[in-house]
């Protein structure tokens, strides 16, 4: 999996959404790292691997939400430092993907 960190000011989503069954997250876009197929980032709680979650990305060019949904692959950390959270998205329309790889491939200036 590739990745490479937005940094391009009005492509960034100003928020991520993330819901799972009983968890909700906001993340800003600093704290995110979008890939091709998922999503990584840091939260103070835990996730079970395989869990299912709904994540929302918002971006601010007007080119509105992307709702995408994914499972868990790997969490690492611990409850002093937090947990790194990688999730692989999964069912994603063509248009989905064509934006996500825009988020995701997008170059500094």
């Amino acid at each position: 999996m590739s990745a490479r960190r937005v940094e391009i000011p009005g492509v960034l989503p100003p928020q991520v959404t993330i819901k799972g069954r009983q968890t909700r997250l906001a993340l800003t876009p600093n704290s995110v790292v979008i890939h091709k197929n998922g999503i990584e980032f840091r939260t103070s709680e835990p996730f079970a691997a395989w869990t299912e979650m709904t994540v929302e990305l918002q971006s601010q060019k007007g080119a509105g939400k992307l709702h995408c949904t994914g499972v868990v692959i790997s969490c690492s950390g611990n409850q002093h430092f937090g947990y790194h959270v990688s999730m692989v998205f999964t069912s994603l329309s063509k248009s989905a993907q064509a934006q996500l790889n825009t988020l995701a491939f997008a170059e500094s200036p």
